[in-house]
């Protein structure tokens, strides 16, 4: 064994070295949290940290900050919401940026943002199983690098899972998919339409991407088609020259979410039309309720609703299988396509790696204890970015995980200053 000392954040850790067989184990230890996860949420629960002079270590599996973001999102992408409301802690959005800055411009912030709060992620280190071990009373997470062969494990006294709601493409299985011929792509490799012009394409999902992927695939002389199964709320995005989430945001000052779901559904009424004559039919309860209650985030409408409007996207219902070259629906139809986009979402992948039954719920990843409270857990461990409300929870969060950790940092400050002075 080897003994030694090593800086990370500025902070001194320990780092023991143990050598079995030909695995290259190490074994730091963090003085601070460790924080899975270096995307919004990583970021600002750190920036908070930082701020109440509590160090932290960030582990990102990518090789950047953001990684949903930089590798993994579409060219057109923009917030769907004002930034106003996506900002994260202590640090705004240039005056400059546009109100709904685009997928460029919400890099550069976090960028920004990293580079502003100096938080030095250790990219490249895929975290593989966090167990809090009972004996010591510190939480034990391993991570694997790039080497195959090389294993680190931190120990913590606080653990942070920040990889949020959108870890691992949701890939759904359909009869026939090993038969056809085209190529059938998740919207985390989809770019523009560029290469996709003057081909049927088959888009899987009516939600926020589906709707935005088919728009983007008609912008570049394409023929989308659009999979909707279930029913589905589509809002315009802005009512009355303010944000629908703005507007519904002060109306909720005042009135009850039934209220405010019925001003919603009245004005997209008059400003959309009766979307089931297009095929997208509306859920019985409200688009706020129905968030609130699934989690189940309503469409904005960023120009779609007039392309289906107009025949240039076609809407279709659920898939029965898949053949070589077509595609066969359940109410009996079949049409020929070039390609498949499974605009089909994430899910979460702690329950891979974390082994606690406390927190977060084995079946779906999301913390079990509905919305204020999934934010904390046994023994030190916390949730940030899981509550289903977008960069707003995140931030809300963030300042929750870092004031609970604080107050822990400065008891144990007081006690080694204690204790120093009695040992002297």
């Amino acid at each position: 064994m080897e003994f030694r000392s090593e800086e990370i954040e500025g902070k001194r850790i320990h780092d023991l070295f143990v050598h079995q067989g030909k695995m290259n184990n190490r074994r730091l230890w963090v003085p601070g949290p460790v924080i899975v996860g270096a995307g919004p949420s990583g970021l600002a629960v750190a920036a908070c940290l930082k701020e109440k002079g509590v160090p932290s270590l960030i582990l990102e599996r990518s090789n950047c900050i953001a990684s949903l973001w930089q590798l993994k999102t579409y060219n057109r992408l923009r917030l769907h919401l004002p930034k106003s409301f996506c900002e994260l802690p202590f640090l705004p959005f240039p005056n400059d940026f546009p109100t709904y800055p685009t997928k460029q411009h919400f890099i550069t912030y976090l960028e920004s943002y990293a580079k502003h709060f100096d938080l030095e992620p250790a990219f490249n280190q895929e975290v593989v199983a966090a167990e809090f071990d009972k004996e010591c009373g510190f939480w034990r997470v391993r991570s694997k690098g790039l080497k195959v062969m090389e294993e680190i494990e931190y120990v913590c006294q606080w653990l942070i899972v920040a990889t949020g709601e959108n870890a691992e493409e949701v890939v759904p299985g359909f009869e026939g998919m090993d038969e056809f011929l085209g190529p059938i792509i998740h919207t985390s490799a989809y770019r523009s339409g560029d290469c996709f012009q003057g081909k049927s394409v088959l888009v899987v999902g009516c939600g926020n991407s589906g709707m935005e992927v088919s728009l983007d695939l008609c912008n570049h002389n394409a023929h989308p088609s659009l999979v909707v199964r279930d029913s589905v709320h589509v809002l315009p995005q802005e009512m009355m020259g303010r944000s629908t989430f703005g507007l519904s945001m002060q109306l909720l000052k005042w009135l009850p979410v039934q209220v405010v779901d019925q001003i919603l559904l009245l004005m997209s009424r008059i400003m959309l039309g009766n979307t089931a004559r297009f095929g997208l039919t509306r859920p019985k309860i409200g688009p706020l309720e129905l968030k609130n209650i699934t989690g189940k985030t309503p469409v904005l409408d960023v120009g779609t609703l007039a392309r289906i409007r107009s025949g240039n996207i076609k809407v279709v219902r659920g898939i029965k299988r898949l053949m070589r070259n077509a595609v066969e629906f359940v109410d009996g139809m079949v049409e020929n396509f070039d390609a498949i986009i499974l605009a089909t979402g994430y899910k979460s992948n702690v329950p891979t790696w974390l082994k606690e039954n406390d927190l977060f719920s084995a079946k779906d990843g999301f913390p079990s204890r509905p919305f204020p409270d999934g934010w904390k857990g046994q023994n030190g461990l916390y949730a940030v970015g899981f509550t289903k409300r977008g960069l707003l929870g995140t931030s809300l969060d963030a300042r929750r995980i870092s004031d609970d950790i604080e107050k822990q940092w400065k008891v144990k400050a007081v006690q080694f200053t204690a204790t120093s002075r009695t040992s002297h």
